[in-house]
């Protein structure tokens, strides 16, 4: 089940951020947590036995009367049970249950979703006799627990890894094949983009309708080429007024990064690149996933000698510290390079899929680390023995040293720069690990 995401909804004030912070913080082998997203909301990704899942927090309303956090809140609890897979009620003990609650709670009832209803500031015995009267809500799944110490967590955590499958299943007929996910905000042209390939190409092989409502996989053979686009643009199609395109936008921005190889960010040139797209790039390095990054609506910019390369140059400043990513200007509409934008995401997942040999991985790696070697550590020497590449899907490496734990950042990102310098690993996130030689 590709994109398995748990959405934490409530009104304000119960503790939802504070939980979001606890799940990812939770266990090291948290991946990441990106914030700074339009209104506050944040996603990450959590790891809990061996199981990773999307976190999205629901938090951070537009300030308003009582009216607008109502309507606001119903909307996403809407939107979280259409899309998430799991759906965490917060409540807070200290308040009681209010009028907001029950309400969110009537329409919480209505979901074929599980949804686990926690009863947040349950910090002592008198908290959890008070904690009781939420009972009364009629959910099976309640957890009594303290978002901000982190007791009763581990038992929400539990119960949402064992819903989660074991194997991720590919769609049928699709394995080998790479897979394009469209990301971008609205009106940023990746409607225009589908249909500029469709337009220009006829020899589609089918349209298969992807795992959430409104995103579709459309399979294509373009000049020997065989891949499957997924097309968040469907997005923009839920034009009722009432629903917030934001949340579908980013809910379903991640479950197509989820089943993606490569994710091609679309940017309107006029307005560069948003909160929300920086936080969409950071997600899928996280996830190992290759980038392609393509500047929409070119024609429109006034250009001068060197606007291409200084804009280039200040996009770059803001998707460090991982700069290594084609960037691609063009037109949708003047169907300008957008087949160029297309063969570099093939190139990427190329890129994606390289195996470097041990032997020719420790030739040019060992002559870097002796070239410059890694700082002296309490009066001893580090010393890097053996390299070799791990059997990931996204570029890995392994460093063997006598003193791994010693290596700090800045090695680490000179041995990453040097593994970009000799091997072809454009579009794609490096990682690197150092073992116990």
């Amino acid at each position: 089940m590709p994109g398995f995401t748990v959405a934490i909804v409530g009104r304000p004030n119960v503790g939802k951020s504070t939980l979001f912070n606890r799940l990812l913080e939770q266990r090291k082998a948290i991946v990441d947590d990106v914030s700074g997203v339009t209104r506050d909301r944040q996603y990450g990704i959590a790891d809990w036995n061996g199981k990773t899942f999307n976190v999205i927090d629901t938090g951070g309303f537009v300030a308003g009367s009582d009216d607008v956090f109502e309507r606001e809140i119903r909307k996403q609890v809407k939107i979280a049970m259409q899309e998430a897979n799991v759906v965490i009620f917060m409540c807070d003990v200290t308040t009681g249950i209010t009028d907001l609650d029950a309400e969110v709670a009537d329409l919480l009832r209505r979901s074929s979703k599980p949804v686990y209803l926690a009863v947040n500031k349950v910090d002592n015995h008198e908290r959890q006799l008070e904690a009781t009267e939420f009972y009364s809500l009629g959910f099976d799944n309640i957890f009594f627990l303290s978002s901000m110490s982190g007791s009763g967590t581990g038992e929400l955590l539990d119960e949402i890894a064992a819903l989660i499958p074991e194997d991720e299943q590919a769609t049928p007929g699709d394995e080998g094949i790479p897979k394009i996910a469209i990301i971008g905000q609205p009106n940023v042209g990746k409607s225009s983009l589908l249909n500029a390939l469709v337009g220009e190409e006829r020899n589609i092989v089918s349209d298969i309708a992807g795992t959430t409502r409104d995103t579709i996989h459309t399979r294509y053979n373009l000049f020997q080429k065989d891949f499957i686009l997924i097309d968040t643009a469907g997005i923009r199609r839920k034009n009722k007024v009432h629903e917030d395109l934001e949340f579908y936008s980013v809910i379903r921005a991640i479950k197509a990064l989820d089943e993606a190889d490569i994710c091609l960010l679309l940017l309107d040139a006029e307005k560069g690149i948003a909160a929300q797209d920086l936080s969409i790039f950071s997600l899928a390095a996280r996830k190992g996933k290759g980038v392609v990054i393509m500047v929409n609506k070119w024609d429109l910019i006034e250009k001068q000698t060197n606007t291409a390369r200084d804009y280039e140059k200040q996009l770059k400043e803001r998707l460090a510290p991982f700069t290594d990513v084609p960037i691609i200007f063009g037109s949708v509409t003047e169907k300008q390079r957008i087949f160029k934008t297309v063969e570099t995401a093939l190139e990427v997942y190329e890129n994606r899929q390289r195996k470097i040999p041990t032997s020719r991985l420790n030739e040019v790696m060992l002559k870097a680390i002796e070239a410059f070697r890694p700082p002296v550590v309490r009066g001893t020497a580090i010393k890097i023995k053996y390299v070799t590449q791990l059997p990931t899907q996204t570029p890995a490496f392994a460093f063997f040293a006598n003193l791994p734990d010693d290596i700090k950042t800045p090695y680490r990102n000179y041995l990453e720069n040097k593994l970009r310098e000799n091997f072809n690993f454009k579009g794609v996130p490096v990682r690197i690990f150092f073992r116990k030689k």
